[in-house]
């Protein structure tokens, strides 16, 4: 999410979890066996029942965010398995800390090697990043004037490279909230309402993928993506232009077609429509460009 400053971007970040489905026991199990080797268990928990949300500050260490030390213990990546790891100011994270994401987020997993022997800690997350559109945050904004040169401009929107940003599926800008949304009395569409569409959509990938490893659209490999993301000749026109026009790579191509699964599953839809792939392509940064 790319925004000026207090536009809503952390708080519609620390309301994800509320509309998540609950975790099945396995996925329970799994948490609870990471925050046990941890350290972080508490006493009076002996399984963790409720998603992780990890919010780790922008000077956190390599291997706080990722996992190590002498003896290896799990890292933020890790305490965020099956759960949100929320990096707010994301190009203020060291270049270093941001490369290590690429592999956890390609292979759900987060190996570390040391002279003693080599450990694997799952990190299967959902991965939430915000930052401003420039230095002093008003780049674009219409009411208040951006106080950046476009070299500064440039150089911050740099830290944080193409390779990664191609593994976000999702980009979007959240504007200024206007005081007559703010002031307005009536209530949006609550939690509540939103998770049951999620759940909904959670079960009927359950039962496309029975059978199988794979438990969510986001976690299908090519095969998969080939066997349950069909789209129709409209759709491949779609996807053509597409390519071509946002120069996406092979990853872009399967992640395009996973989000546009997702889009359609929690529509109802049992086929991928035009509308669907349409969405999910808007999503897709501007040749790697926020």
């Amino acid at each position: 999410m790319t925004g000026p400053p207090g536009a809503g971007k952390t708080l519609i970040s620390r309301a994800v979890p509320s509309i998540l489905p609950p975790m099945a026991i396995e996925e329970a199990l799994d948490v609870t066996k990471v925050y046990s080797v941890s350290g972080l268990l508490p006493a009076d928990t002996p399984l963790i029942l409720r998603r992780p949300f990890r919010s780790p500050h922008h000077t956190i260490s390599h291997a706080g965010l990722v996992g190590g030390g002498h003896w290896p213990r799990p890292g933020e990546i890790s305490l965020a398995h099956r759960g949100v790891l929320f990096l707010d100011e994301l190009p203020e994270f060291g270049a270093r800390v941001l490369e290590v994401l690429r592999q956890p987020l390609e292979d759900k997993v987060v190996t570390i090697s040391r002279a003693a022997g080599t450990l694997t800690f799952p990190a299967n997350f959902v991965l939430i990043a915000a930052m401003n559109p420039c230095p002093c945050g008003y780049y674009g904004d219409p009411t208040h004037e951006c106080t950046c040169s476009a070299v500064a401009v440039a150089r911050y929107r740099q830290r944080i490279s193409g390779p990664l940003l191609d593994r976000i599926d999702i980009h979007v800008e959240v504007p200024r909230v206007e005081y007559e949304k703010l002031a307005d009395v009536r209530r949006g569409e609550g939690s509540a309402a939103i998770r049951a569409r999620v759940e909904e959509a959670r079960e009927r990938q359950r039962a496309r993928f029975r059978g199988l490893r794979t438990l969510t659209n986001g976690e299908m490999g090519p095969a998969e993506v080939h066997r349950f993301c069909e789209v129709d000749e409209a759709g491949h026109a779609l996807l053509r232009a597409a390519m071509r026009q946002l120069n996406l790579s092979a990853r872009g191509y399967h992640r395009i077609l996973k989000l546009a699964r997702t889009i359609a599953d929690l529509a109802g839809s049992e086929r991928i429509q035009v509308a669907h792939l349409a969405e999910a392509i808007q999503y897709r940064p501007r040749a790697l460009q926020l």
